[in-house]
C-alpha cells in the first residue's frame, strides 16, 4: 500500500533531490528517471525503481497502477505525492506524473557478447547529455549491441541524459572504459573499428562494413585524437554540401549507424 508524502522537509525527499548531483549519485549508487513513458519502458525492460513517486491525481491511470503494482511486488516502495514535490525532485516546472529512483546498473566489457549484434556504438569523451541520450536512442533504434563510453564522458545516469534517452538507457547496455581497456578488449576478437573523421577522403556510403562494426564517434569539439584514429581499421566521412564543416556528433552517429544497418541487411 503506497504511503503519502507531501512535506518538502521529509528526509527521503531531500535524499532523492540530492541525486541530481553526480557526487550523491555515486555515493548512493542510485539515479533518477522521470516521466510515465520512460518508467514504463524501464518496467517492460525488467527494471523497476527502488522508490516510485507518483501524483495523487494520476493514481487511477492504468500505467501508473501497473508501475505501482510491479514496484511493490519487486520489493520497492510506491509513494503518493503532489506536483510540487515531483517538481522539486525532477527540477522541472511541469513535472511528469511519476519519478523513479533506480539502482545504477554497471555493465563490464567482459560481459559483452560481440557476436550478439552487427553494430556497436562507441563514443569518446562525449560531453553533452543530450548527445548521449540521442546516441542511446539511435543504438536502440538500429539494434546495436550496446554503447561503449571511452574515457571521461558525461554521466549516463544524470537526469538530463536519462531524460534525453527516452527510456533507451534501460534497453541498451552501457559500458564505461578507458581507451586502453576498450582497445585491448576489441582486439581480442573479431570487430571492425570504424572512425568518423574529417581527415579522410573515404565516403561513408562507399565503404564496406564488416560485422561486428564498432562505430567510434569522437569528442563534440575536438573529434577523436590522432592516436585513436590510427587504431581504426577504417576512417570515413559524411559529405558536407553546405557551409557547415561537420554534423552534430549524435546526428553523425545516427547517419552512420543506419548506413551500417542498411549494409548488414
Amino acid at each position: 500500500m503506497p504511503r503519502e508524502i507531501t512535506a518538502f522537509s521529509n528526509p527521503l525527499i531531500k535524499r532523492v533531490r540530492n541525486l541530481r548531483d553526480k557526487k550523491h549519485r555515486r555515493e548512493e549508487g542510485l539515479f533518477l528517471a522521470e516521466g510515465l513513458r520512460i518508467l514504463t519502458e524501464a518496467r517492460e525492460a525488467g527494471r523497476l525503481p527502488q522508490y516510485l513517486f507518483f501524483a495523487a491525481d494520476m493514481a487511477g491511470h492504468a500505467l501508473v497502477k501497473a508501475l505501482v503494482t510491479a514496484t511493490e511486488a519487486a520489493g520497492g516502495e510506491a509513494i503518493e505525492t503532489n506536483a510540487d514535490i515531483l517538481s522539486k525532485l525532477s527540477g522541472k516546472d511541469n513535472p511528469g506524473a511519476v519519478v523513479g529512483v533506480y539502482p545504477e546498473f554497471a555493465v563490464q566489457l567482459e560481459a559483452l557478447d560481440r557476436s550478439s549484434a552487427a553494430i556497436w556504438l562507441v563514443a569518446e569523451r562525449l560531453r553533452d547529455p543530450g548527445n548521449l541520450g540521442t546516441i542511446l536512442r539511435t543504438a536502440d533504434a538500429v539494434g546495436a549491441g550496446g554503447l561503449i563510453l571511452v574515457d571521461e564522458c558525461v554521466d549516463p545516469f544524470s537526469v538530463e541524459a536519462v531524460r534525453a534517452s527516452m527510456g533507451a538507457l534501460f534497453t541498451v547496455p552501457v559500458v564505461r572504459a578507458s581507451w586502453a581497456e576498450f582497445r585491448d578488449w576489441l582486439r581480442e576478437g573479431p570487430g571492425q573499428l570504424v572512425g568518423l573523421s574529417l581527415d579522410t577522403k573515404s565516403d561513408y556510403r562507399a565503404a564496406r562494413y564488416a560485422a561486428p562494426t564498432f562505430l567510434l564517434t569522437g569528442n563534440e569539439a575536438q573529434g577523436m585524437p590522432d592516436y585513436m584514429a590510427a587504431e581504426c581499421d577504417l576512417l570515413v566521412k559524411i559529405p558536407m554540401l553546405g557551409k557547415a564543416d561537420s554534423l552534430n556528433a549524435a546526428v553523425a552517429t545516427a547517419v552512420m549507424a543506419y548506413e551500417v544497418l542498411n549494409q548488414s541487411r
